[in-house]
C-alpha cells in the first residue's frame, strides 16, 4: 500500500483505484471511526465513470491508525497530538500528491460525514485547487445543525448492533461492527470535547463563484439530514457566492447514502452530476480494478 509522511513525521496509508486514461481524479475522504476501504464500491462506480480514485486512512484510522498507535486497535479513531487540524492538513497533503502526479486532470474532492466537514474546511482555504466538491452525509457545521451525540437513538429498536443509523441495509451495520478496524465510539469521546468543537465552522465568504458543489443526504440521517443540508446550501449561496449548488435528499435513507439500499441510484446521480461538469466523464457500468498496493 502506498504511504506518505506528514509534517509531524506520521506515516499515512492511502489507496489508489486506477483506470486507463482517466478523465479526472476523485479523492474520497472517509468518516469517523471507519477507513477508506469501506468505500470500495463507490470507488468502483467512479472508476466506471472514468475516474481514478485516491483515498487515505486518516490520522488514527485504518492502517494509518494501526501504524500510529503501534497496532493497538483500542486506540483506533483517536487522532493523536496534532488533532483535527493535522487530520485536515494531511487530507490536503494527499490532494497535493495527486495534483503532482496528474497535473493535467481535474480533481474532485468527495467527503463523507466527518470527511465532508474536513472537505468544507479545505474548500474554505483552497477552493481553487478543485474542479468540484461532493459532500455526503454532510451538515452545516454549527450547533443545532450537527449532531455528534447518540446517533442511533432513533433506530435502536431496529436492531442490536448500535449501527442501524448508518443504513436501512442490515448487512451494513453488521459488517461495520464486525470490521476489526472500525470503531463505534462516539466522536466526542474519540476526539475529546476541545477537538470536537473544532469541527464547527461556516463556509468562507467570497469563494470561487463557479465551484460546483453536490450534497447527498438521507431524509433519515441523524447527523444532519435535509434541514441541516439546506442551511449549508444557503450559506454557500449567500456567504460564499457559489452559483452551482445541488442538493439531493433520498427519502427514507439514513446516514451512509453510498451504502444504502438504493445506492445504485445514488451512484448514478453522482456520475450524472459529474458528467455535466467534467469533460469526458461517462455514466459508468459496474466493475472496476482493485486498489493498487
Amino acid at each position: 500500500m502506498p504511504t506518505y509522511t506528514d509534517e509531524s513525521g506520521l506515516v499515512v496509508t492511502y489507496y489508489v483505484w486506477p483506470v486507463d486514461q482517466p478523465v479526472g481524479i476523485a479523492q474520497i475522504v472517509h468518516g469517523v471511526g471507519e477507513h477508506a476501504l469501506r468505500h470500495r464500491e463507490l470507488a468502483e462506480a467512479l472508476n466506471a465513470a472514468g475516474y481514478a480514485v485516491y483515498a487515505d486512512d486518516h490520522l488514527g484510522h485504518g492502517q494509518t491508525g494501526l501504524t500510529q498507535h503501534h497496532g493497538d486497535r483500542s486506540k483506533l479513531g483517536r487522532l493523536g497530538a496534532g488533532g483535527l487540524r493535522a487530520a485536515v492538513r494531511d487530507v490536503h497533503q494527499l490532494s497535493g500528491i495527486i495534483r503532482s502526479a496528474h497535473p493535467e486532470l481535474p480533481l474532485v474532492l468527495l467527503g463523507h460525514s466527518w470527511g465532508s466537514f474536513m472537505a468544507q474546511a479545505i474548500v474554505n482555504d483552497h477552493a481553487d485547487e478543485y474542479a468540484a466538491i461532493v459532500l455526503s452525509g454532510t451538515a452545516y457545521r454549527m450547533p443545532g445543525y450537527l449532531d455528534g451525540g447518540d446517533l442511533n437513538r432513533r433506530h435502536k429498536k431496529l436492531g442490536t448492533t448500535g449501527a442501524e443509523w448508518l443504513s436501512r441495509d442490515p448487512a451494513v451495520a453488521e459488517a461495520f461492527v464486525a470490521d476489526p478496524i472500525t470503531t463505534s465510539t462516539p466522536l466526542a469521546r474519540l476526539f475529546g470535547l476541545r477537538e470536537a468543537a473544532r469541527l464547527y465552522g461556516r463556509p468562507a465568504r467570497n469563494l470561487r463563484a463557479d465551484l460546483p458543489i453536490l450534497m447527498l443526504v438521507g431524509s433519515d440521517d441523524t447527523v444532519g439530514g435535509e434541514r441541516s443540508a439546506l442551511k449549508l446550501l444557503k450559506a454557500y449561496a449567500e456567504r460564499s457566492g457559489l452559483r452551482d449548488l445541488h442538493l439531493i435528499v433520498y427519502d427514507g435513507a439514513r446516514h451512509e447514502v453510498f451504502h444504502e439500499t438504493n445506492r445504485v441510484e445514488v451512484f448514478a446521480d453522482l456520475v450524472a452530476w459529474l458528467a455535466a461538469r467534467v469533460p469526458g466523464s461517462q455514466p459508468g457500468a459496474t466493475g472496476a480494478p482493485t486498489p493498487e498496493d
